[in-house]
């Protein structure tokens, strides 16, 4: 018989993680790690759920065997295929008939199940009270062309607890922050991630993360740990404006010319005629570095707006030159341990 277990338990616990929701609910968010295995279709989802509406439950699980009937040697196989010597754990979206029904084809097959308490409902309820957790977080700020994401990871690879949120959204957090990169999770599904990030962290005395907008494209940093985030001390990084063009320049200037003109088009209005203008016509003429700067002013206005949102006695400045960082009286910290022990850290910051 299938055993039922919480939400820790059952993410805790080894063997493939298996959703039996719809595609469409899928799409718009899962657990990480899990894979479909959709018990019926978008359109025979919603077809069960009218004919429940209107001719009630006894009615509805009738068309349901009707539907999965043909395929139960189909998802036998894929049920399967997936045996790795553990047990499958499986959720639908309530722990209700969909979960249950795949652990009895499970089981049928002499495969062990978990299953899910509660349901993928009850992992979001999991999931957005991590948010209201109380978390030891640390920001790296910084105005455009700084380098965070780049110390942000070369801390993550030397061990300290960091959490990437643009990486997690797949985007740089700007107009153009979405170019080159693979499309954005939906907002829900950025929250699973980020939930999962910070509960792989939940023993470290500190987790840096980058001083964002509580929009990181179209996903959206949720309410309670945002609050956190501007309540956080702030390490700030400065770096010449001519460094900050360059390293844009590396990382901007090899995207198709015709979707950074497309990007500069979207913040026309914010940018001003002259600028947007300046940009463009910078742009066409794979004059990067000139495009650049038009940008930075504007987006240097908008950092710098955010910014006093948190008083700069809550951080420390830290300017950068070249490949080298100087920490000075940076105070103790495991981040700040690790890099004052290097002097002067050799890495592409």
């Amino acid at each position: 018989m299938a055993v039922r277990l919480a939400i820790e338990p059952f993410l805790a616990a080894q063997g493939p993680l298996i959703d039996g929701r719809s595609p469409a609910e899928f799409e718009r968010g899962h657990i990480p790690g899990a894979q479909s295995l959709p018990l019926f279709s978008d359109s025979e989802r919603a077809e069960i759920g009218t004919l429940y509406k209107q001719q009630g439950r006894q009615a509805a699980v009738q068309l349901g065997l009707a539907l999965v009937g043909p395929r139960l040697v189909e998802l036998g196989e894929s049920l399967l295929g997936l045996d790795q010597g553990s047990p499958l754990r499986i959720h639908c979206w309530r722990g209700g008939m969909r979960s249950a029904s795949l652990a009895w084809l499970a089981e049928t097959l002499d495969l062990p199940v978990l299953l899910l308490e509660g349901g993928y409902k009850a992992y979001r309820q999991w999931v957005l009270g991590r948010f209201e957790q109380a978390w030891p977080l640390r920001l790296l700020g910084g105005r455009t062309g700084t380098g965070k994401t780049d110390l942000l990871l070369e801390l993550g690879r030397r061990g300290v607890a960091v959490v990437d949120l643009e990486g997690l959204a797949h985007h740089r957090g700007s107009s153009f922050g979405g170019l080159g990169l693979p499309p954005q999770p939906s907002t829900e599904h950025y929250e699973n991630r980020l939930a999962e990030a910070l509960q792989r962290l939940g023993e470290a005395r500190e987790i840096w993360l980058e001083a964002e907008s509580v929009q990181v494209g179209r996903c959206r940093i949720p309410a309670g740990l945002w609050r956190q985030m501007q309540a956080a001390p702030r390490l700030e990084l400065r770096r010449p404006l001519e460094e900050r063009v360059r390293r844009l320049v590396a990382v901007y200037g090899v995207q198709n010319g015709a979707e950074l003109a497309e990007a500069t088009a979207r913040i026309a209005r914010r940018l001003g005629p002259a600028r947007t203008k300046a940009a463009l016509e910078a742009i066409a003429a794979a004059d990067w570095a000139a495009a650049c700067r038009q940008m930075l002013d504007y987006y240097d206005r908008c950092y710098d707006h955010e910014a006093k949102q948190q008083p700069l006695s809550a951080g420390i400045c830290l300017p950068l030159q070249g490949d080298g960082v100087d920490l000075g009286d940076w105070p103790e910290s495991k981040a700040a341990e690790w890099l004052l022990e290097q002097g002067r850290i050799r890495c592409d910051v």
